[in-house]
């Protein structure tokens, strides 16, 4: 592990450098205009690399929440009644805007999250691949013509939109996260109120321009940043407004368990993508260099904080200690640093709780005996900000936090096993099931442990099980509902069956 160049970043200089600044907004975007909350309250957005002032933003509370709630019910009216096509007209209309916009969208988004520039234009992409794909998928919403058991009748089921969507994302993929949601949701015939973490609210507004200027209709889309004070009320609202017939969110498992019983109250529909706490399985016929390649990726990028990213990694005993020589060799050679310094590939954490959580989980697991390998503390650098060190440990216990819990951050712990079986009852011995990965070249094996596993997604010889066109989402604690995929936009839909009596 190395420092980046780390020559001295200014946030707003950076800010200056963008081609298109209108795309950098400061207000909500409801009923198709740029507005500020009625209470004319704003808060402020740090730089999570630098903890300078990126800018404020207008803080909406559930009042003005209701207003965009009111404006996207007004909207659904029309836009439910427009065809596939133009759905589709438009929406491939924002995702080539996206693109466009690429590097504009990138420095905003690395700006706001710390996410190295890379990683940045790679998610701007990734964000307009669903926008895309749904709008291509609006015209593959097929219904069925059911056989009737009754003579002189005919039974069909059509699908149709549910209504408005209320939306909650999370900071650590502040594009990706609003177009896998938006993008099917508008797909399907719904108007959507969203509400963008309040650590990253400006990929959401620059989302908005992009789809201002590819013609969405006023009131389709309306994004309602608010602060961490107002949060509360805002969800409440989001859950509880009869207005609201579904409710998306991506974050915590305690969270969404809180939203969802909010939800209950006007029996909402809901989709949640929450907490993972992702096994690592490296068996003994692994392509090992393979394995320690993928691992970096799976386990570091975004400096560790994505729900899918690897959180306990297995290796046979067997092959642990070439493993893990494999794994430290490739590590090393990731460069902590600002996400706009030249040769980062390694940027800070979001947030300062996230980070103080990382270091709890590490010096408890230290403390019940576990031996650090490689990182373990906050780095030197030329700028202030959220950063920690790349970490790797071993003879981690399976009682101790960082075992038993979703980390979040840059903490690797890895664990000897000696048989199938043992592995598969430790990967399976959490309450949450996003996602798992395992590296084996026996097809048997493959077949049984993919099929073993508990988890909603599984990655076999990849550290990788994302893209638009693959179902995304847990089993057991980690959430219901699945996004991305053909089946992304049924979670937008009403099934309605139609019997018909000749």
């Amino acid at each position: 592990m190395s420092l980046a160049a780390n020559t001295k970043i200014n946030t707003m200089t950076e800010h200056s450098k963008l081609t298109d600044k209108s795309l950098f907004r400061s207000q909500a975007y409801v009923d198709g205009s740029w507005v500020d909350s009625a209470s004319n309250k704003t808060f402020k957005v740090t730089d999570p690399g630098t903890c300078e002032t990126l800018g404020h933003v207008s803080d909406m509370n559930a009042s003005d929440v209701q207003s965009a709630i009111d404006a996207a019910h007004r909207a659904f009216a029309v836009w439910k009644q427009t065809t596939a096509r133009e759905r589709a007209r438009v929406l491939r209309g924002w995702a080539d805007l996206m693109i466009k916009n690429q590097e504009d969208l990138a420095r905003v988004l690395t700006l706001e999250s710390g996410k190295p520039i890379m990683e940045a234009r790679g998610e701007i992409l990734y964000a307009a691949s669903f926008i895309e794909w749904f709008g291509e998928e609006a015209k593959r919403v097929y219904g069925d013509v059911v056989p009737s058991p009754m003579p002189g009748s005919r039974i069909m089921a059509m699908k149709q939109p549910v209504g408005v969507a209320g939306i909650i994302t999370p900071y650590n993929f502040p594009a990706a996260m609003i177009t896998r949601k938006v993008g099917a949701a508008i797909a399907a015939g719904c108007t959507v109120v969203v509400r963008p973490a309040h650590e990253t609210p400006y990929s959401a507004l620059a989302l908005c321009e992009l789809a201002h200027r590819a013609g969405i209709p006023r009131g389709v889309l309306n994004v309602v940043p608010s602060s961490a004070e107002n949060t509360p009320s805002v969800g409440l609202e989001l859950t509880t407004n009869p207005r609201i017939r579904k409710v998306s969110f991506t974050g915590s498992t305690p969270i969404g368990k809180l939203l969802m019983q909010q939800s209950s109250s006007t029996m909402k529909r809901v989709s949640l993508e929450l907490g993972g706490n992702a096994p690592f399985i490296v068996f003994d016929d692994a392509d090992l260099e393979a394995a320690a390649e993928h691992l970096v990726a799976c386990k570091f990028r975004n400096s560790g904080q994505t729900c899918v990213c690897a959180n306990r990694v297995y290796v046979h005993e067997n092959v642990y200690d070439e493993f893990v020589d494999k794994f430290i060799a490739k590590v090393e050679k990731l460069r902590v640093g600002h996400g706009l310094d030249k040769g980062t590939t390694f940027g800070p954490m979001i947030t300062e709780r996230g980070l103080l959580k990382v270091e709890d989980q590490l010096q408890r697991s230290v403390a019940a005996g576990a031996k650090i390998v490689m990182g373990g503390h906050r780095p030197s650098l030329h700028v202030r900000g959220h950063y920690f060190e790349p970490t790797v440990l071993t003879n981690v216990s399976d009682s101790v936090p960082m075992s038993c819990e979703e980390t979040f951050g840059p903490l690797c712990p890895i664990y000897k096993f000696a048989s199938e079986e043992e592995v598969l009852q430790r990967a399976n011995n959490v309450d949450v099931g996003l996602a798992g990965y395992f590296f084996s070249r026996d097809i048997g094996r493959i077949f049984r442990v993919a099929e073993a596993l508990e988890v909603g997604m599984v990655g076999v010889n990849t550290g990788s099980v994302s893209s638009e066109v693959s179902p995304f989402g847990g089993v057991k604690e980690s959430g219901v509902g699945r996004e991305g995929s053909k089946y992304g936009i049924d979670e937008y839909m009403n099934v309605k069956a139609i019997n018909i009596s000749l």
